[in-house]
């Protein structure tokens, strides 16, 4: 398949492993990856704090770009965020249609058919549960609330975990309650999303693991914050990291990303 890769902005950002490692996973199984370069936000910021005029126009960049890979040939869309790819289906066509733009709607919903969250691309759409991965780490995972009540996506992320070479997987518990990021709810509510995130640390520290994944980056940037604090010396580790690590290391951890080439 040829698939185009949204980064994310946190990823672009701050935790840009997660798309590289998407990126090296996807070529490792076969896949002709492209990555748009103009791309930049989805808008799913905008969009859940409520800015639904400042979120248009982002938007219809999103639109049109991703639109623009699919009419040049790319099969698929996939984001390791389960919070994106959310937005991407849920809200974009929500954004346009209240703007009166019927036909930005159309095109958004169109785009949103053929995006896709990794692991549920991975299992769901390539039909593939071991990707040849090798990670001899004790790992749990917690799996976001867009991906779960959103996307839905079950338990494909487990299904993968459990096929990776040296991975002893554990279960968190609790799994199903929020780690209390949510976007700009973490900064409005601190005192609640705090009160959260220890309840989740709490679960993450009794699993006994080494390492805690997820699909989002976002909610591993706030669990990981909470647990350095605690020095507890669990690690957060993207799931597409885990998923392309091998025998062999993990190349995206030697990357200079400013100068990284994706794609022919």
């Amino acid at each position: 398949m040829r698939i185009a890769v949204v980064a994310t902005c946190l990823g672009d950002a701050l935790f840009p492993r997660a798309p590289i490692a998407t990126v090296e996973l996807l070529e490792r199984l076969g896949h002709e990856v492209v990555f748009p370069a103009d791309q930049t936000c989805c808008g799913q910021m905008h969009v859940n704090t409520g800015y639904l005029d400042a979120a248009l126009p982002i938007v219809r960049h999103h639109v049109e770009v991703f639109g623009r890979a699919l009419d040049r040939g790319a099969d698929a869309v996939v984001a390791p965020s389960g919070s994106c790819v959310g937005c991407v289906r849920h809200q974009h066509a929500m954004v346009a249609r209240r703007a009166g733009d019927e036909g930005l709607a159309r095109a958004a919903e169109h785009g949103a058919e053929r995006t896709y969250e990794l692991s549920e691309l991975l299992v769901d759409v390539l039909g593939v549960t071991d990707v040849g991965a090798y990670y001899p780490h004790r790992v749990t995972y917690h799996p976001t609330c867009h991906s779960l009540r959103m996307l839905r996506v079950g338990d494909t992320p487990l299904q993968l975990l459990r096929a990776v070479r040296g991975l002893e997987l554990v279960e968190l518990p609790d799994a199903d309650v929020c780690c209390g990021f949510g976007g700009t709810f973490a900064v409005k509510n601190a005192e609640t999303s705090t009160a959260m995130l220890a309840d989740k640390m709490a679960s993450v520290l009794s699993s006994k693991a080494e390492v805690c994944t997820a699909g989002d980056s976002s909610c591993l940037m706030h669990i990981g914050g909470g647990l350095s604090r605690l020095r507890s010396g669990v690690r957060t580790v993207h799931l597409a990291e885990i998923l392309a690590s091998t025998d062999r290391g993990n190349a995206s951890a030697d990357l200079v990303f400013d100068t990284a080439e994706v794609g022919p």
